[in-house]
């Protein structure tokens, strides 16, 4: 059984998640405030977290942030009323793994959280740790070095290296980066995919131009070449 965490100040919205998750046969817990869902969350290692942004304590932004730097990979689902471009670009760049504006249905709800459940026991099966030539990553930690040099990987290239190497030789469509490491509807266009890899290849490859890794499937999107690269 599936254990969730909602973190919301706001009592009914709070009892109306619990009562349809729970009616939806997962366990619920639950938190009033920011300060202690961050304490619930790293205490009880909940499989999801439904995190609102507007709380007392601490807010979502920092909170979420503040389990990435933690290194603490549970999946993170944001609920907000907040439904602006850049109000939802900063709630992933804190590291949310996806977004729902208020009001929202709870068909949509209960498709997110199994779409969220799902793709996090996928995650779990990627490998920790990986070492592409002199470069050695660390996924547990978020953490990439060349060498000695400390390289600097944003949890967005963390989570599309991480996607790729779930299934290494297969495309996966720009799409369906979007649907996974950014969220529904998050972005209107697929060139953030492109922007995103294009940085990924400049930090980890030694000729951006003729990648030996991250290879381009045209037409597609990209796919990890397997035969070149060993788990330490």
């Amino acid at each position: 059984m599936s254990r969730i965490l909602i973190i919301e100040d706001e009592l009914p919205m709070r009892t109306a998640l619990a009562d349809c998750l729970t009616a939806e046969g997962y366990r619920v817990l639950t938190a009033a405030d920011g300060e202690t869902g961050l304490r619930r969350a790293l205490d009880e290692k909940p499989d999801l977290v439904l995190l609102d942004l507007m709380m007392p304590r601490l807010d979502g932004y920092a909170l979420c942030a503040e389990l990435r730097r933690l290194a603490n990979p549970v999946p993170v689902l944001m609920l907000t009323a907040k439904g602006q471009v850049e109000d939802r670009v900063r709630g992933l760049d804190a590291g949310a793994d996806d977004y729902l504006v208020k009001p929202f249905s709870t068909e949509e709800l209960l498709a997110r959280v199994r779409a969220r459940l799902r793709r996090g026991q996928k995650i779990s099966a990627a490998p920790k740790d990986l070492r592409l030539g002199d470069v050695r990553l660390d996924f547990v930690q978020q953490l990439a070095w060349r060498g000695k040099t400390l390289l600097h990987l944003t949890a967005k290239e963390f989570a599309m290296l991480r996607l790729m190497l779930e299934s290494p030789g297969e495309p996966v469509s720009r799409e369906r980066f979007l649907d996974v490491v950014w969220g529904y509807n998050s972005f209107p266009t697929t060139r953030t995919v492109d922007n995103h890899i294009a940085s990924l290849r400049g930090k980890l490859e030694r000729d951006p131009e003729r990648p030996r890794w991250i290879k381009t499937v045209h037409g597609v999107g990209y796919r990890f070449e397997p035969s070149d690269f060993t788990k330490p």
